[in-house]
């Protein structure tokens, strides 16, 4: 009996790459944090999920002129933040809160990788027989 590597693995792999583009996005803020007139910016992480989650049950297309489901996972929607304390240089970056909010997205993305890596430890255990 064959298991994919997708149904062993789940969503795990779309959380890694959502984590990471999270990150990226929450680290620019924390860079600009002293830029006058940075908007700051965040994912929409649980509409990105369960946009990444519809597109893993694709579609059959049987005729070509079938229309395709559109694919956007990969292409996060930012969304700006109203800033609770607006600064004089029209900065919205609220240092602390994007600190926080990096470390709980690092935090989010460490367990994931030992989430995955469980997986592949019971998947080698598995091969080997033991």
């Amino acid at each position: 009996m064959a298991i994919g590597l997708d149904k062993l693995l789940g969503d795990l792999p779309t959380h890694l790459t959502l984590y990471g583009q999270r990150s990226r996005v929450l680290a620019t803020n924390l860079a600009n944090a002293d830029t006058p007139g940075y908007k700051a910016r965040d994912i929409d992480f649980r509409s990105l999920l369960s946009r990444a989650a519809g597109e893993q049950l694709t579609l059959k297309t049987t005729r070509s002129g079938h229309i395709r489901a559109a694919s956007g996972a990969s292409r996060p929607e930012l969304m700006y933040r109203n800033p609770t304390q607006p600064s004089l240089d029209g900065n919205t970056v609220d240092a602390q809160l994007d600190k926080a909010r990096f470390t709980e997205n690092a935090v989010r993305y460490q367990a994931t990788l030992r989430f995955l890596e469980g997986k592949f430890k019971g998947l080698r255990l598995a091969i080997k027989g033991e």
